[in-house]
């Protein structure tokens, strides 16, 4: 019974806990499945990820389309997986401080799809890699598509690494400098491309959400449906739609809960300016609990 209700306990923390966690969990629990079934069964790791890892040849794309996203969940060893956690938990924080979760998934699954699809393209075009063999493992094209989402929205954010203290900014450009560094060795080139596709797409998607586009509605709309049963309209908690956006097309005032006023949007903009130059940590309680209630009008 004991070992029963601390089951039941962690079962509901990890339901309480924020989506990044999840993600985590799940790729963790998949490593240590792959590595018990290899074990109890004698197989060899990699019989069991080709079936989940991205081939670099289309044809054998085309025979697991899905392997574009499965292998964003899969690692080569245990050091792969810790320290893509790690970064993942570190670059997801200043995301999910100001987005709903589902925009995190978003990232982390797009920023795969990305990462992936540059990997196909590359391995299927560039001399380099035509005659190659391989296949693409691993959540770093997810992870650098959070960062590079991230270093748009707060790039003065202060981060300390060991024991100096770096703006956002800095770490996200000298992560990408440093795989652009490293491509023409060709150790690992196909991961350093797809760190370049998850990163190109974080920065392409950021921007373009700071002029009021979401490119990856369609994507937030079919995960609302997928985890909330298909329904149309869920609430979510996080600060929901509170990115910056263009001038109002109508001067009406507005007639649901759900709209934000002209005045509570200027606000929003100046939060989001004081983001972007101190941090999150910079907002006052009152901000933040503004910043959170606008979230949930929206």
């Amino acid at each position: 019974m004991g070992l029963m209700a601390k089951g039941e306990g962690i079962y509901e923390q990890l339901k309480q806990s924020d989506v990044m966690t999840k993600i985590i969990v799940i790729n963790a629990a998949v490593f240590l499945l792959i590595g018990i079934v290899s074990a109890v069964m004698q197989w060899p790791s990699r019989t069991l990820y080709q079936y989940f890892a991205l081939p670099d040849g289309l044809i054998s794309f085309l025979g697991q389309p899905w392997s574009l996203v499965t292998y964003s969940f899969l690692h080569s060893g245990f050091l792969h997986l810790l320290f893509n956690m790690l970064w993942l938990q570190f670059f997801g924080r200043f995301v999910l401080n100001l987005f709903p979760e589902r925009r995190f998934v978003s990232l982390y699954l797009l920023g795969a799809v990305s990462g992936g699809v540059l990997y196909l393209l590359a391995f299927n075009t560039f001399p380099a890699f035509v005659q190659t063999d391989g296949q693409l493992v691993g959540a770093s094209a997810s992870i650098m598509a959070v960062m590079a989402f991230a270093a748009v929205y707060s790039p003065y954010a202060s981060v300390r690494l060991l024991v100096f203290d770096f703006k956002l900014w800095q770490v996200a450009a000298f992560m990408v400098c440093w795989d652009l560094f490293r491509l023409p060795s060709m150790q690992n080139a196909g991961g350093l491309i797809a760190h370049l596709g998850g990163a190109g797409f974080g920065y392409v998607y950021a921007r373009n959400l700071q002029q009021g586009k979401d490119i990856g509605r369609w994507f937030d709309v079919l995960i609302d449906r997928i985890l909330n049963g298909f329904q149309k309209d869920t609430k979510q908690g996080g600060f929901t739609k509170v990115y910056r956006t263009p001038k109002a097309k109508t001067n009406k005032p507005s007639q649901t809960k759900s709209s934000v006023m002209p005045d509570n949007q200027a606000r929003i903009n100046v939060i989001l300016d004081k983001i972007s130059l101190s941090g999150y940590d910079s907002l006052s309680k009152e901000e933040k609990d503004f910043l959170f209630r606008s979230g949930n009008d929206l």
